[in-house]
Formats: structure tokens, sequence, C-alpha cells
């Protein structure tokens, strides 16, 4: 029997000195400012709470010159979500801002699709172009979670939970996966990585990081019938997500949780290529 689930958006970071260039390929107005926001995702229904991705931490935020607001384990507890206690944990893809901290979750079993564990530990990152979104360390966490009985593969869609299930996207890595869950609104789909800004799936642009251009462009066109409304479709990054949906709690650091399972506060803006 389904479940139905309440949907949160946990921001924890934010680089906004970037442009157009580093969101869309071939983009008319590339050297125009383009802000990102970093979320992880968390799910809750009467039975369980899961965590969909797990953000990048202090540590990597220093290795790359990245810094967040907060380290993401101690946000989950600001907005009332205890990591030590989450058992299910949704991994869309392991590139460094999705994949981190993962030991900081002793209770959780992850759920990954295995074609991404098989490209992050593959011939492929013999190249630093495809190697540079991953972090050696949390590829080798994972590894450990393997071999210690905490990972669930899945080969292509399947079910985590009722209600909950991952669809196999690829495109900006090889085993990306989004997340489609069961609200009160209808099916809401954690686009994730598949699409990073709204902008992307709605007019075809491509993000630049890209394995595989043809699935992310089938990705996108999969992105609109995975919902019943494009509304529910919720991208990976775009800081619209915040301006759309209700915020539920924040703090002066400028962490913020958002409800996506609410009704939209404006309507979602054209843009030029729909």
């Amino acid at each position: 029997m389904s479940e139905v689930y309440e949907v949160h958006a946990l921001k924890y970071a934010e680089r906004n000195a970037r442009t157009r260039a580093d969101s869309f390929l071939f983009d008319d107005d590339h050297a125009a400012p383009h802000a990102m926001d970093y979320f992880l995702w968390v799910l809750r229904s009467d039975r369980r709470t899961i965590v969909v991705d797990t953000g990048y931490d202090t540590d990597e935020a220093r290795r790359r010159n990245r810094p967040i607001l907060m380290d993401p384990p101690s946000a989950l507890r600001l907005a009332g979500f205890d990591p030590d206690r989450i058992e299910t944990v949704i991994l869309t893809h392991l590139h460094y801002d999705h994949a981190g901290a993962l030991d900081r979750f002793p209770a959780a079993t992850f759920h990954l699709q295995s074609a991404e564990m098989a490209y992050a530990t593959g011939p492929c990152m013999c190249h630093g172009t495809l190697r540079m979104p991953f972090t050696a360390d949390h590829v080798c966490q994972m590894v450990r979670h393997v071999y210690s009985g905490r990972v669930v593969f899945h080969e292509g869609d399947a079910a985590v939970a009722p209600g909950v299930e991952v669809l196999a996207v690829g495109g900006h890595s090889r085993g990306l996966q989004a997340v489609r869950v069961m609200t009160a609104r209808g099916p809401l789909v954690l686009a994730s990585d598949t699409s990073h800004y709204y902008e992307n799936f709605l007019t075809g642009k491509l993000f630049p990081i890209v394995v595989d251009v043809e699935a992310m462009l089938s990705g996108f066109e999969r992105l609109r019938g995975f919902a019943d409304r494009r509304e529910l479709v919720i991208p990976g990054h775009d800081p619209l997500v915040r301006a759309l949906f209700p915020l539920v709690r924040d703090d002066p650091s400028g962490v913020a949780l958002h409800r996506l399972d609410a009704e939209p506060l404006r309507p979602l803006p054209s843009f030029a290529a729909e």
C-alpha cells in the first residue's frame, strides 16, 4: 500500500559568483550572473523518514574552496531531523556535492544505481575531466559501506519504499537517478541533477558537466512525463525553488527548509524556448 509523504528541500550552501556559462551550454547570454543553491531533501510519512543525498561537508568545502553555510548533518538537526536515526538514504549519484558525509549516517542503508558505482570506480575515472566532480574519499566510503552490507544497488527504475521510487536517467553522470515520491498533491519528482535548473529541462539546455548528451536530453523529456504538472518537478540546484515554495524554517546562517508538497506561492515563470 502506497504512503503519502511530506517533502522538504534543505538548503545548506550556495555559490553566487557564477555565470550562465557555468549552467548552460550554447547560451546566448553566457556572461550574465547565475547563482546556484545546494540542497538535500527529506521525505517524511507517518511511518518513515528518507533522506535524498547527503551534500558536501566542511572538509570537502575546504578542499574545493567552496564554502558551505552549515555542515549538512548539522543542518538536518537544525531542521528537526536526526541523521543518526535515518535508516534510508537515496544517493542520486556520487558527485562530491551529493555524496559527502556518508559516515555521518550510521544507521542508514544507501540506495544507488549499479551503473553509478561502476562508473565512479571504473576506467572513466582515469580522465581528469570526468573524475573532477567525484571525490575519492566519498567513493571509498561507499565501497566500505558495500562491504559492510549497507548498500542496495538498483538496475534501472525501482521501488525503495511504498510511495517512493528511483528513476534511472543518466546523462550528467552515468548512473544518475531521480526520485519520484507520492504526496497529497500527486507524484512529485526530485530531479536532482537530471535538471539542475527549471530552465534545463523546460528549454532543453544542456548542463556543461555531461557524460552522455543523448541521455541528458532524453532525461529532460522523461522528467516532463514523470509528474502530472511541471510544478511537481523539482530541479537540483535552482534558487527559484525557494521563491516558489513555502519557507518552513530558516536560520541566520542562511540555511533554509522549504516545503515542496505544498501549493507553490506563485506560478512557475515561462522560459523563452518553451
